[in-house]
């Protein structure tokens, strides 16, 4: 059984890879003081930039969890999302409103993915 593991502090791994699965944790936004369509969209960069590293990409998304701050938020992110998911490729979803671990995040995401190397 091999298990890898991308980024790793003593904390978390950013991505774990087992059984060409890849597991991101979850991804915010860089800049924090941005609205929630420039956190979405950075948050969704970090995603694919990610993604790319372990050998994937987000037409292999399986499944996504999205946090939002407020629910009020997700039409906003909505918009951002259905831009950034390749036609036909929509992985299952949820999303939540949570209390984020800093109060000027509106978003996160955490991602499960298939892997093609």
């Amino acid at each position: 059984m091999s298990i890898s593991r991308y980024e790793t502090s003593a904390r978390m791994s950013r991505v774990v890879v087992h059984n060409q699965t890849a597991y991101l944790c979850g991804q915010v936004a860089e800049d924090r003081s941005a609205g929630i369509e420039e956190q979405t969209r950075t948050m969704l960069a970090k995603v694919d930039t990610l993604l790319a590293s372990v050998g994937s990409n987000r037409q292999q998304i399986l499944s996504a969890t999205i946090y939002l701050k407020d629910m009020s938020l997700f039409a906003e992110m909505n918009s951002v999302w259905d831009n950034w998911v390749p036609s036909g490729f929509a992985p299952a979803r949820a999303c939540v409103e949570a209390a984020m671990a800093s109060p000027e995040l509106l978003v996160e995401i955490s991602v499960i993915a298939a892997v093609s190397r």
